[in-house]
């Protein structure tokens, strides 16, 4: 009892009680910024880089009804629309060509890099408008192949190997002279990182240009939304045999560790939400250097789904997925969220 006959405080915890002492970890994230400090890695505008489908019509710009928010845009139109996102925090974009006129596409892809083609004319276009934008091109044959596939083809339909590993070599050289600072080849072809930097190096850009692998792209159903926005559907079969299969996690790690000897950059992991594991993989595989997933069409679609349905909060879920992506290693994300996130993160 104190002098003034009340009780005192008695109290119960104890230094040699670890359980009363250790377990109380409330303390350390009650408030809205303790919980950012909780963060091993916090979501920034620098780790964002937006998607870009670009068209051939110079004035397009048309929605993409599977890909809600999203559209299809032509150099005319997407200049000044990413000025209003870079106004907001952008900094890094990744161009996805999108050719729609008739005769464009071949079975050697022939237009991905032409030079009056919506890629090369609109990495020129932001890079005079905005010098400051990293500008990231896809690079594949996909969305320029009759066929819809990712390489040069045999008669039997399987990729031919040595014959498109020249071509996309070609494409990325051809996007690098045109200005982007990184080249992404999406295409799974095998020894194309190698014939890609090798290109670089023989006309002189390898140092400023950054070679971003797709190294462990697997095939599955998250693809349907940017199919539909790009053209790029296969006319035949599906692409089994050259983006890997769902289970195969030691095929991404060998990919990873092939691709960074053969000169890679920086690694990527597509899709992002169902491949925690492969993005842990390549950040223990690939310690030095730059590890980006995508969130891709699929992804970001049924996220948008279940929020019309009211099962998730959108923000919320999206800012959960993302720091998924984080925690299991990443450090870039490509996300269709960007736009979003420019503005959320000036909100918390």
């Amino acid at each position: 009892m104190s002098a003034n006959g009340t009780k005192k405080h008695v109290a119960t915890y104890t230094a040699d009680d670890p359980t009363q002492i250790s377990s109380i970890l409330q303390g350390g994230y009650h408030h809205p910024l303790l919980r950012q400090w909780q963060m091993e890695k916090q979501l920034t505008k620098t780790a964002l880089i937006y998607p870009l489908f670009i068209t051939d019509d110079a004035d397009e710009e048309t929605e993409i009804p599977s890909l809600p928010k999203q559209k299809r845009w032509g150099v005319n139109k997407v200049v000044p629309y990413v000025g209003t996102l870079i106004a907001k925090g952008l900094k890094a974009v990744i161009l996805f060509g999108v050719p729609l006129k008739d005769g464009t596409k071949d079975p050697y892809a022939t237009s991905a890099d032409d030079p009056e083609g919506p890629v090369i004319l609109t990495i020129k276009a932001l890079a005079a408008a905005y010098p400051d934008l990293f500008i990231i091109c896809d690079v594949c044959m996909c969305e320029y192949t009759s066929h819809g596939h990712c390489g040069i083809l045999r008669e039997d339909g399987s990729i031919l190997r040595e014959e498109s590993v020249r071509r996309l070599a070609a494409i990325a050289v051809n996007y690098a002279k045109a200005g982007a600072h990184c080249v992404a080849p999406s295409d799974m072809v095998d020894g194309r990182i190698l014939a890609i930097k090798r290109g670089l190096l023989d006309a002189g850009l390898a140092h400023k240009c950054m070679l971003m692998s797709y190294s462990a792209k697997f095939s599955g159903n998250l693809y349907g939304p940017f199919r539909d926005a790009a053209g790029s559907a296969p006319s035949f079969g599906d692409r089994k045999c050259y983006q890997l299969p769902p289970g195969g996690r030691g095929l991404a790690r060998r990919a990873i560790v092939r691709d960074l000897a053969e000169g890679a950059d920086a690694i990527m992991v597509k899709p992002s939400t169902f491949y925690l594991d492969i993005i842990s993989d390549a950040a223990e595989l690939a310690k030095d250097v730059p590890i980006c997933t995508y969130q891709v069409s699929g992804e970001y679609a049924m996220l948008h789904a279940a929020a019309e349905k009211g099962v998730v909060d959108l923000k919320t879920i999206a800012f959960e997925a993302a720091y998924g992506c984080l925690r299991a290693g990443a450090s870039l994300i490509i996300t269709y969220f960007t736009p979003d996130f420019l503005e959320w993160l000036d909100e918390n």
